[in-house]
């Protein structure tokens, strides 16, 4: 007995959305559509703002790049200026070790 009403039990839940009102069924389509469409709207809103956020890091990458090759040529001066003079001190040295050994 349990058995056959478990079965008829099943079979009217199983069948029970079919009887469901057209008005029932296109309000169901209205949130759907409604779902969609909100999910269309967002999308496009992240991508506007990942377009304007990407936009911003590139502006501020150019930035950071010509400050970056401004910096980069005044240490380059530096190392240049440097190096002329440790190599002028260097031939300084080596022409008084010269001097020194030659008597002059």
């Amino acid at each position: 007995m349990r058995a056959v009403v478990l079965v008829i039990s099943v079979a009217v839940f199983l069948a029970h959305p079919v009887w469901a009102d057209n008005s029932l069924k296109e309000g169901g389509k209205e949130i759907g559509q409604g779902f969609k469409t909100m999910g269309k709207e967002t999308g496009k809103a992240f991508k506007q703002g990942g377009e304007e956020v990407g936009h911003g890091a590139k502006e501020l990458g150019k930035e950071t790049g010509h400050e970056a090759k401004k910096a980069g040529k005044g240490v380059g001066e530096w190392f240049r200026e440097t190096g002329h003079k440790t190599g002028e001190s260097f031939r300084e040295m080596g022409r008084g070790l010269r001097k020194f050994f030659k008597g002059e």
